[in-house]
């Protein structure tokens, strides 16, 4: 990797984490096209590094978010104790089942994309009933695990699909982010490691870009503490319809890769 290579990522980081951030979203679901079709990194590899941007990434919304004492809770370790088991059956996946690009692809669109307009609909138009009761535990913990798999397989953030999902169910943008963002940094790292390993045993680029996912990870650590920064000064409204943009925003993008 060249230098200039190396700002980019770090340029593409911050940028993406600024803007993500405030709303519990790592970025790593926008950093994924970066990376496959900007800066060419192999596939599976990509997954690998993109986990490796959300280890070095996520301290600085995490350190913002202690600070201000919005960090940990019921719903952080409810979060982590379903996506930690999920992101290592998920890299198992990836690395032996191999599921390709376009079936990803198809399958966020399928999935951010109604759940972005759904959110921005509940925001713009509240219901005129009493607001929706919070997943139960239970619900969430298996809503983590689905998505610790997902996280495996293709190296995102939770954030992007748990957020517009536990908002839109009545939990505050103010819990939901710090929660998120504590389940995918503790579950990147399992799932880093756990790929580290798979590359000792597995043929073809398993192991993560260690120098790329460093730079990344850089400028996302910057851009995380600027986002989580900004939070705070944001009303609860601009949340909602910044997390109904980002999901809808990357459903629409991934939808308009499988068709063309």
């Amino acid at each position: 990797m060249d230098w200039s290579t190396g700002l980019l990522g770090f340029t593409a980081g911050l940028s993406i984490a600024v803007a993500t951030a405030p709303v519990g979203v790592s970025g790593a679901v926008f950093l994924l096209p970066v990376q496959v079709s900007v800066l060419g990194v192999p596939s599976p590899a990509v997954t690998p590094t993109n986990l490796l941007y959300n280890v070095v990434a996520g301290p600085g919304a995490l350190f913002r978010h202690w600070r201000a004492g919005r960090l940990g809770g019921p719903l952080t370790r409810l979060l982590i104790a379903g996506t930690l088991p999920g992101v290592v059956l998920g890299a198992l996946i990836r690395v032996f089942a191999v599921p390709g690009p376009r079936v990803f692809r198809l399958l966020v669109a399928a999935l951010l994309l109604p759940l972005g307009l759904w959110l921005w609909l509940r925001t713009v138009r509240p219901a005129p009933a009493r607001d929706p009761l919070p997943p139960s535990p239970r619900t969430t913990r298996m809503l983590a695990l689905v998505v610790g798999v997902v996280g495996g397989i293709y190296g995102i953030g939770g954030g992007s699909l748990l957020g517009p999902i536990l908002v839109g169910r009545g939990t505050p943008v103010a819990t939901v982010a710090p929660a998120a963002l504590a389940a995918t940094f503790v579950t990147s790292i399992v799932g880093a490691a756990t790929y580290a390993a798979l590359s000792l045993a597995a043929t073809g680029d398993v192991a993560p870009d260690w120098l790329l996912g460093l730079s990344c990870g850089a400028g996302g650590l910057l851009g995380g503490y600027l986002g989580a920064h900004l939070q705070p000064r944001l009303p609860e409204t601009a949340l909602r319809l910044l997390l109904a943009a980002l999901a809808a925003g990357v459903g629409a993008l991934y939808a308009a890769q499988v068709l063309g």
